[in-house]
């Protein structure tokens, strides 16, 4: 069995939640973030979490905490970069730090339908989620690449790669991200 690394995102700004570290946010009596590392840290045989804020905070959680490497919250491609350079294995998988009810079986799904891809992408509907992805390791020269020539997009950077979308249509609910104080009052 291949082993899988797991990235965390937890370095944007969370602006539309009012510049609050969304990952820390109490959700049910402990921090969003948390419920996504007990989720996430069966399927996986490490963690890293990429966090440019609050980085004491997150090593509480027993992980290596990295911050981007390019300055100015340049968004999760910048965070998979960064723990792309951190990471043990050849299979790297990110999940959002803001989706506490992701899939107990996102990882197995995604590395089942990889085959020779370069990356597996979640989507519920027409709906890709970009951000709950398996990516192989050596796509990180060309992300350096994309990200050298200013490139900041997700779907940009994976339409240069050969990408299969996986369906999640049974598991929907748990790719919904909580953004906004209201998402989290009503989850």
């Amino acid at each position: 069995m291949t082993a899988v690394s797991g990235i965390v995102l937890a370095g944007g700004q969370g602006r539309r939640m009012g510049g609050v570290d969304k990952g820390l946010q109490p959700l049910r009596g402990k921090p969003m973030v948390q419920w996504v590392l007990e989720r996430l840290r069966p399927q996986v045989d490490e963690i890293i979490v990429n966090a440019n804020q609050n980085p004491d905070e997150y090593r509480k959680f027993g992980f290596r905490v990295v911050p981007d490497d390019i300055a100015g919250f340049a968004g999760p491609l910048a965070g998979l970069h960064a723990g792309m350079k951190a990471v043990s294995h050849e299979l790297i998988v990110t999940v959002p730090c803001d989706s506490p009810f992701l899939p107990d079986d996102l990882v197995s799904r995604l590395k089942d339908s990889l085959g020779e891809n370069d990356l597996a992408v979640a989507k519920t509907g027409d709906q890709p989620h970009p951000v709950f992805a398996l990516v192989r390791r050596h796509c990180m020269e060309s992300l350096e690449a994309f990200l050298a020539q200013g490139g900041r997009k997700i779907d940009a950077w994976y339409a240069s790669l050969d990408v299969v979308e996986v369906s999640f249509d049974d598991e929907a609910e748990g790719f919904r991200n909580i953004n906004t104080r209201g998402e989290l009052d009503g989850a």
